[in-house]
Order: C-alpha cells, then sequence, then structure tokens
C-alpha cells in the first residue's frame, strides 16, 4: 500500500484513473500543493485532456491554469473523500488561484458516479496517515 504523496501512490492514482470516460472538451492543468507535509511541502499536478487524467506526477506543471493549495490534513481528507472539496473550498481550507470557471468545468466529473468510484478506489489503496 503506498503513502501518500509518494511516486509509487502518485503511479497508482495514474493506473487507477484508466477506468474514468472521456469527457470531450474538459481539459484543465491542474497544480496541487500541499503544506506542512512529513516531508515539508509537496507539489503535484494532473494534466486532464478531454476529462481523462493525461499526466499525473510530482513537481509542478508548466503554466498551471489552477492551483490548489492545501494544508497536509485538509488536503488528506478530501483526498480519502472525508471532506468534500466545495465545503473545505467554502471554509477556507483550500486557495483556489488561477481560472475558476475552469475549475468548474470539473464538477460534473467529480459529482459522476464513476469519479466517486476512483477517489474510493484511490483511498484504499492509500497508507493512512
Amino acid at each position: 500500500m503506498p503513502k501518500w504523496l509518494t511516486k509509487e501512490w502518485i503511479d497508482q492514482v495514474a493506473l487507477l484513473s484508466a477506468t474514468q470516460p472521456e469527457r470531450a472538451g474538459v481539459n484543465l492543468r491542474l497544480q496541487f500543493r500541499i503544506t506542512d507535509t512529513q516531508d515539508g511541502d509537496m507539489s503535484y499536478f494532473w494534466d486532464i485532456t478531454d476529462g481523462k487524467l493525461a499526466r499525473c506526477e510530482l513537481g509542478e506543471i508548466e503554466d498551471p491554469e489552477v492551483t490548489l493549495s492545501e494544508h497536509c490534513s485538509d488536503a488528506y481528507e478530501i483526498q480519502m473523500g472525508n471532506l468534500d472539496m466545495t465545503d473545505a473550498f467554502m471554509q477556507g481550507k483550500v486557495n483556489v488561484e488561477g481560472d475558476i470557471t475552469k475549475l468548474m468545468s470539473l464538477l460534473p466529473i467529480t459529482d459522476s458516479e464513476e469519479f466517486q468510484a476512483f477517489q474510493r478506489a484511490v483511498a484504499a489503496i492509500t497508507e493512512p496517515l
């Protein structure tokens, strides 16, 4: 079971994402910045093309359209499905920089049963903190 935010975990997320259906026109370069992890601040990104995760890697993506900054504990709870992203944003637990309309274009995806199943699968392979 891979530790959250490691290369092994990112690679597993990328493999699990293959089950997601294509959604034409949903494209986003999404940067995640996670603060105060055991290993310091961490970054990873998703490059979403036609609703599918085309790239998922540790580090920084060139020219992100949206950057989400979150404290480690909040980001982990969101990832595990214990904290809703929208609620976290409304509570000030997620800082959003960039094109909010592009981020909102993901709502039909993140609200879908396919994505919920993906999130549960990621949670199941993630070593608890």
